[in-house]
């Protein structure tokens, strides 16, 4: 049975988590104790509303990382704890988990030097591929997370498969895979593909703690000073942009 100040202590995270000030609710979840925020933030993983997932994501991404330079062991566990809800004989869905990941490699340099090739390997079909179309876009949205603040550490394999994203039918895949070549500087001397460039749905990008709505099309223009090139060779010719992804994503070459 769940003690009463632990549902109690749940609801107070989530009240947080719908904070309008960013500010505010990490300095407000500050003052609940480690253990029992990590707990509670996993909850919110699951949450209906997308906005709580990612702001969740989010806290749990600043809170490793403080563990981490206290206890890097206990950082390592909450990692490993992310790392089952990916793995299929945990017999759920990791929801929230790759996104969180992300937020918590971009943060930690030293978790980073350990597993940001397991946060890679989810887009490997060699690897740890997630089959999952959903948790796929967490995967991309994690990936551009860590990239962001660490832009050269995208491996030609890892970037090859962003660039088979980009061919996605989905557009949030699309404009998750863009995001993060983006955040890696991947933009060279070469327009961003037409099929980018016009593409005028709207997606959600978390912006930290909100989502804005943009145009994929906006994405490409705000990228207009580093250039993508479609026709990379790595890109166009490395094996994960065949077999099993072939009835998803279509290669122009």
């Amino acid at each position: 049975m769940a003690k009463p100040y632990g549902r109690k202590t749940k609801l107070q995270v989530g009240t947080i988590l719908t904070e309008k000030d960013r500010a505010t609710a990490f300095e407000k979840l500050t003052r609940i104790p480690d253990k029992q925020l990590v707990g509670h933030l996993f909850s919110y993983f699951y949450s209906t509303d997308p906005l709580i997932k990612f702001r969740s994501a989010s806290a749990m991404g600043r809170l490793v990382a403080r563990m981490a330079e206290q206890d890097m062991e206990k950082a390592r566990i909450v990692l490993r704890r992310i790392m089952w809800n990916l793995n299929d004989e945990s017999g759920g869905i990791g929801w929230g988990s790759p996104e969180a990941m992300g937020e918590i490699l971009a943060r930690s340099p030293e978790l980073a030097l350990e597993f940001k090739s397991i946060l890679f390997s989810y887009l490997d079909p060699g690897g740890n591929f997630i089959e999952h179309e959903m948790l796929q876009q967490g995967v991309l949205w994690g990936i551009g997370t860590y990239l962001h603040t660490h832009p050269r550490d995208l491996n030609e394999k890892t970037r090859a498969m962003l660039y088979c994203y980009l061919h996605s039918e989905d557009p949030v895949k699309r404009a998750y895979a863009f995001r993060a070549l983006g955040y890696a500087r991947s933009f060279r001397s070469c327009l961003a593909p037409d099929h980018i460039r016009t593409d005028d749905r709207r997606v959600n990008l978390f912006n930290g703690w909100n989502f804005s709505e943009i145009r994929i099309s906006d994405l490409a223009k705000s990228n207009e000073d580093e250039k993508i090139c479609l026709m990379d060779p790595v890109a166009c010719l490395l094996k994960p942009c065949q077999g099993k992804w072939r009835e998803r994503v279509y290669i122009g070459i």
